[in-house]
């Protein structure tokens, strides 16, 4: 049951005092900011159940579950009285997106002696070359450490080798530099110590190896530094995967991309006289250089290609002021996930992704703010946007082509607040902000959070990389500054430990698995909590708020100071 906090009966008198002295009122609250009406967490319950139910297929790109999907949302913020947010009358933007589903071979030789893995359990690759089959021929295998070039830490990991045509064999995440004047610890000035960088992304990898001209990319997957079993690579990689339609070839990816499984990773390795353990060391120099391991890769991947056009979600509610309107607030979050598979044993239902976590339960959340502006008084100044983005499962693509094709500028959108993943298991003491300390936004929350009697802290896990794994990624890299909030882990009323664990342990064995499902155990008072905080930010910068920025040493700064206003 959602228990009243003191800044939610607040809210109760707001709302009971606007119909009578509403001018009056409204200036006396400026110093306060906006204050959230409660939120329902029945009703966010009831719709993560509707999203995540057998109906919706596991809400796949490019599927009946993607049709049932749109149209839920569409009738639900019509229901509300949101305006269309494309401005062709629509309230669905058009994603461009190409389905690869690949089969695809790998076999490495070291003299005369050639190894072959299995595809999906040793490794996984794709290939997003619009072709029936795409196939490698013994492609010298290269050890590119981490596979990093960063100037601005002094880090080059290619030191100009030529690589063009071969394949190369990378490291997961980025280079862990330990610090020499508190052993046992990361350097705080090397890829942001214990954070991870974009540098470490899976992402990053692959663009860098195109961009050097390379055929194929390996990345070693190790479960620790990944946040993830080697089983989510395979569920994920193993499937139909999805790439924004272009011409010609993919400038983010080789001919060929792929993971080994590790135990595969080192026993090739040995075969080959290498030590795996051996090259992790070396990669950890400045002076690290490529090395080739005297053995070839072939690839062949068989694909069968479609072309879709997936759909972003997108409705708006209009700025009362003439002149403010024309500047935006978004709210994101992707209502994808990983779709049905028949060929997984069981009945229907054990072989869908249901995804309720991951993301209907954000998808739910934004939901309800939007219900909350929708019925709040005053209206804001500025639009509110919502944007439910497909195919985040799949690279963030719907985000990408957002941010890429906006249907209002980003110039003039003073903030991202996106919600992937939210508080299922009850109202919280804290407030975890992914990425913590890059924009003023954070200083936003905290007044917010404040209110609510809530501690404001980073991320407990920043090595995870989160920030660069989730949408409002692509809006930061187009100088939006964005605020994105973890799962908080102080549950009220519960034993220290208690929200630690359950997270941990929907991340090992729920994360991007078909037990992603509602659990008994779930409370979304949580969750109503955090809409309520969110809903009070943006409405606080709809109200005319100054802009947010970007904090110094934010590597995303630049990017907004040269935007035009």
């Amino acid at each position: 049951m959602h228990h009243t906090s003191p800044l939610l009966r607040r809210a109760a008198l707001v709302l009971c005092l606007a119909a009578t002295v509403a001018a009056p009122h409204r200036a006396a609250l400026a110093a306060d900011g906006p204050i959230s009406p409660p939120i329902d967490p029945a009703r966010i319950l009831k719709d993560i159940e509707t999203l995540a139910s057998d109906e919706f297929e596991g809400r796949g790109p490019g599927t009946n579950g993607e049709a049932r999907t749109v149209s839920f949302l569409v009738d639900e913020l019509k229901s509300y009285g949101l305006k269309p947010g494309n401005p062709d009358g629509t309230y669905v933007q058009a994603v461009p997106m190409s389905g690869f589903r690949g089969t695809p071979s790998l076999a490495f030789r070291h003299g005369r002696d050639e190894t072959r893995l299995s595809f999906p359990d040793q490794f996984v690759a794709i290939s997003y070359n619009n072709e029936p089959v795409t196939t490698i021929t013994d492609s010298e295998l290269v050890f590119v450490g981490y596979g990093v070039v960063a100037p601005e830490y002094g880090w080059d990991d290619y030191k100009g080798a030529d690589l063009r045509g071969k394949t190369l064999v990378m490291l997961i995440n980025d280079p862990p530099v330990p610090d020499r004047k508190h052993p046992g610890s990361l350097d705080p000035d090397m890829f942001g110590g214990k954070a991870m960088t974009y540098y470490g992304r899976w992402t990053y990898k692959y663009e860098i190896a195109a961009k050097l001209g390379a055929a194929g990319a390996l990345i070693i997957h190790e479960t620790e530094p990944a946040a993830y079993p080697y089983s989510v690579v395979r569920n994920s990689w193993s499937k139909e995967n999805f790439a924004l339609r272009m011409n010609g070839p993919n400038p983010d990816f080789p001919r060929v991309a792929g993971w080994l499984q590790l135990d595969a990773a080192e026993a090739l390795l040995k075969s080959a006289g290498h030590s795996y353990a051996d090259l992790k060391a070396r990669a950890l120099s400045r002076d690290f250089r490529p090395i080739p391991l005297g053995v070839s890769a072939s690839f062949s991947v068989r694909n069968a290609v479609r072309d879709i056009d997936s759909k972003n979600v997108v409705a708006r509610i209009e700025g009362s002021d003439p002149k403010l309107r024309q500047e935006t607030i978004v709210y994101s979050a992707h209502w994808d996930h990983f779709g049905w598979d028949p060929a997984l044993p069981g009945t229907k239902h054990d072989q869908i992704y249901h995804g309720a976590f991951d993301n209907a339960s954000g998808v739910a959340s934004l939901l309800a703010i939007a219900r909350t502006f929708a019925t709040a008084t005053p209206k804001p100044k500025r639009s509110v946007v919502f944007v439910v983005t497909t195919a985040e499962e799949q690279g963030l693509l719907g985000a990408r082509y957002y941010a890429e094709h906006p249907l209002y500028p980003l110039a003039t959108t003073l903030a991202d607040l996106n919600i992937d993943g939210t508080n299922v298991y009850g109202r919280t003491r804290d407030v975890s902000i992914v990425g913590m300390g890059k924009s003023t936004l954070d200083d936003l929350a905290t007044r917010y959070a404040t209110a609510q009697k809530r501690i404001v802290r980073p991320e407990p896990n920043p090595e995870f990389g989160h920030f660069y794994r989730a949408d409002q990624l692509e809006f930061a890299r187009h100088g939006v500054p964005v605020l994105y909030l973890d799962q908080s882990v102080e549950v009220i009323g519960k034993p220290a430990g208690y929200g630690e664990q359950l997270v941990r342990k929907n991340l090992d064995e729920d994360y991007h698995q078909v037990s992603d499902t509602v659990k008994p155990v779930w409370d979304l008072s949580g969750a109503a909590e955090n809409s309520e905080l969110l809903y009070a930010i943006g409405a606080d910068l709809a109200a005319g708020a100054p802009y947010p920025t970007w904090k110094k040493g934010s590597e995303f700064k630049a990017i907004r100071e040269t935007a035009p206003h």
